[in-house]
């Protein structure tokens, strides 16, 4: 767990990306597949959630954050860690506090995904991709987006 020390700290960011028309990026997860979310991580010691949000993207998807529109929402999140989870973080930590932020793309494109971390990716109409998110938090921060930027279930089309 480079950059991290022995364990996990239990705070972490979710990173939306979208694009104007609607469109939201998904990553399948490796170590669960059929598990679909956006880009998530903990921080490293020392790194404030918009540096862990910037390294997580690079990580996860090749993209760089700062050549887009990264957005800090303002909001958190916290959640019991999923069990099969918990291994990763001290003796006794149960509950992790996720800072949301949104990445926006002119339009949607290709990433380069983390091969340990990720098995594919999909560009998905805001509806599908909340409704496919295994998280509920990443699923209500892509209704949080919509109902911001007044898109409906029939704003986006699958492309």
């Amino acid at each position: 767990m480079s950059g991290e020390g022995a364990y996990k700290q239990p705070v972490s960011v979710l990173v939306v990306i979208h694009t104007p028309d609607a469109q939201v990026l998904l990553l399948e997860r490796a170590d669960h597949p059929g598990w679909w979310q956006s880009v998530t991580g903990s921080l490293h010691t020392g790194e404030t959630p918009a540096q862990a949000a910037v390294r997580e993207v690079r990580e996860e998807t090749g993209l760089y954050a700062t050549a887009f529109e990264l957005k800090d929402w303002g909001y958190t999140n916290t959640y019991e860690i999923y069990d099969c989870y918990r291994h990763r973080y001290a003796p006794g930590t149960t509950h992790n506090t996720e800072h949301v932020f949104g990445l926006e793309l002119p339009q949607s494109r290709p990433v380069a995904l983390a091969p340990r971390e990720h098995l594919a990716w999909r560009w998905l109409p805001w509806a599908e991709a909340a409704a496919l998110c295994f998280s509920p938090s990443n699923a209500e921060a892509i209704r949080r987006l919509a109902h911001e930027r007044g898109w409906d279930a029939a704003t986006a089309v699958a492309k």
